[in-house]
């Protein structure tokens, strides 16, 4: 028995062509495509433009976009630009369009949040969406509808930290908190702050994940997102390499960056044993998740996958082991998938190219 079903054709061509489309947009994205306004200020002598919004308690924040020149000119011209707005609707269109045919999509409350941190620019810095909101939007990359495991409430969000470069200018910082207060949703950071809580809401929270290094679990500060992330181990598995992605949501589509599905499919079985006993329902999403996509990735890129087993299963005798009980867990749990048989011969296929 399958742990996935295949999409209608439809529904497969119309997420190729809207995903190719935003991704292509989302690359000459600017400061014109957000909500706000502009206003000069004269700076000894010269007149500069900033984008100018107000936050929830009425404080006016303003972001330097340039000197008022012909290029600046033409950049704020785009926010009222007819054309603009009428590609905008057009995106929106196609995306209503590509749901109604079938394609997944995610909860107006989640794309809320997940759209305004893309407009502060969280992915274009580095930012990651993980959790289970990567693993429902693989369902349209593949063309596919999972069977189970796709339940979420939260909403997790990873960063390298500083093992990368932030793609921010010198003099730009982004005030990730004040983005999560503009959307006046309640939500209310930890002692920590490397988690937003609802009240109304205990189970939607926004949490910020890293990968653990000499700190261990200390709670790791990155300036220049005001973001605090809360380290995990193996998550460097997931940070690696990652894809671009569109996620549909009747209010648009939001292009962001995701784990590669492999990746995240071995993560999943790395974090199982790590689980505490009261997080057994966790433990077993990992599992379900976990089982889905190697059930997909074993059939429709195995080379890929034995070369990433393989690697893990090198990087020390801590990996292997959290990994072989994830597995192990995976197998009695889905023994018609036939696991065992089917990993060997992508192992194999790895090992001979």
């Amino acid at each position: 028995m399958s742990m996935y079903k295949n999409s209608s054709l439809a529904a497969q061509t119309a997420f190729a062509g809207l995903d190719a489309a935003a991704r292509q947009a989302d690359l000459s994205r600017s400061i014109a495509d957000i909500p706000g306004g502009f206003a000069t200020k004269r700076v000894r002598g010269r007149e500069y433009w900033y984008h100018q919004i107000r936050t929830p308690d009425g404080k006016l924040q303003q972001s330097y976009i340039g000197p008022n020149d012909e290029q600046t000119r033409a950049l704020i011209q785009q926010h009222s630009d007819p054309i603009a707005k009428s590609a905008k609707q057009h995106f929106l269109r196609l995306t209503r369009s590509a749901l109604e045919l079938g394609c997944a999509e995610i909860p107006a409350k989640h794309a809320k949040v997940i759209g305004r941190l893309a407009d502060s620019g969280l992915f274009s810095a580095g930012g990651i969406l993980v959790g289970t909101h990567a693993f429902l939007a693989y369902q349209n990359v593949f063309g596919v509808m999972w069977t189970s495991g796709a339940a979420t409430l939260d909403l997790d969000f990873a960063h390298a930290g500083r093992n990368v470069s932030l793609a921010l200018p010198e003099n730009l910082t982004m005030d990730t908190p004040a983005a999560i207060d503009s959307l006046q949703m309640g939500f209310v950071p930890n002692n920590s702050k490397t988690s937003f809580k609802k009240s109304d809401e205990p189970d939607f929270d926004l949490d910020f994940l890293t990968s653990r290094g000499r700190t261990q679990d200390t709670p790791i500060h990155i300036a220049r997102l005001s973001l605090t992330m809360q380290p995990l181990r193996f998550m460097e598995l997931s940070l690696e390499d990652p894809m671009r992605c569109t996620l549909l949501a009747r209010s648009g589509s939001i292009v962001v960056n995701l784990p590669r599905p492999a990746r995240y499919a071995v993560h999943k079985l790395l974090v199982y044993g790590e689980r505490a006993q009261n997080q057994r329902t966790k433990a077993n999403k990992d599992v379900i998740q976990a089982g889905a996509l190697m059930d997909y990735l074993l059939t429709h890129d195995g080379l890929e996958f034995g070369l990433l087993w393989s690697d893990v299963n090198a990087r020390g005798p801590g990996w292997r082991r959290r990994l072989d009980q994830g597995y192990q867990a995976m197998r009695v749990q889905y023994p018609e998938c036939d696991f065992d048989a089917r990993l060997q011969q992508v192992i194999e296929q790895a090992k001979n190219s």
